[in-house]
């Protein structure tokens, strides 16, 4: 298709700079939304009455609109990655927080007494016990973070954000070339793919004792 990646000068980058920008908005949300949600996680699962109180604000975060919070942050951060990324780290929390949770609760307890028996403490049982063993699950929860928050990189156009892809859905209306936004569309989904099958391939490394599809039973 003529034009595919012939990308508008007033966007300022390439077509791969846009990419690589496009994956910086995305992926360091989802990597601070981690960072976040792991203290947050074994706090509810120490205190178990934490949990509900903590899964209705982050709920109740996730059902913002994006635009009402780029609204709320760009007189503060103005018109920057900065005002897209932090929506993007407070809504990976509604699915990281969870997954963390069920994943560290999944641990048998014959398992924590073993641990606790070889003289491992609260700190390094949860870093060496718990936390391999939910691996499946927070790998699970990544997954669903980082598709999503992909996407949403898009929305940053609405406020005028430079360098993601999304830019090209704006600007395929202003120049009247479609080919834009099915490029747009393309690598985003493209990208939302490889970011899955990373991630699989990170769970397979981490999780060896998993049973494969096909293995022998």
């Amino acid at each position: 298709m003529s034009g595919f990646f012939d990308i508008p000068s007033d966007l300022q980058h390439s077509y791969l700079g846009l990419i690589g920008l496009h994956l910086r908005e995305a992926l360091i949300p989802v990597l601070v939304g981690l960072l976040v949600s792991l203290p947050i996680a074994q706090l509810c699962v120490r205190f178990r009455w934490l949990y509900p109180p903590v899964l209705g604000v982050t709920t109740v975060l996730y059902a913002v609109p994006s635009l009402a919070f780029f609204v709320f942050l760009i007189d503060y951060t103005g018109q920057s990655e900065t005002t897209v990324m932090i929506p993007l780290a407070v809504y990976s929390l509604v699915v990281l927080v969870p997954a963390i949770v069920d994943g560290v609760r999944s641990v048998p307890p014959e398992t924590l007494a073993a641990a606790t028996a070889m003289g491992l403490g609260a700190v390094r049982r949860y870093f060496q016990v718990q936390l391999p063993i939910a691996v499946p699950a927070i790998i699970a929860g990544l997954r669903v973070a980082t598709v999503s928050s992909i996407s949403l990189v898009s929305i940053g156009m609405l406020i005028g954000n430079q360098g993601a892809l999304g830019n090209l859905l704006n600007d395929a209306n202003i120049y009247h070339r479609p080919e834009l936004a099915v490029n747009a569309v393309l690598t985003m989904a493209a990208l939302a793919i490889l970011a899955d099958a990373a991630l699989v391939l990170v769970r397979r490394v981490l999780t060896p004792w998993m049973p494969r599809k096909g293995a022998a039973r």
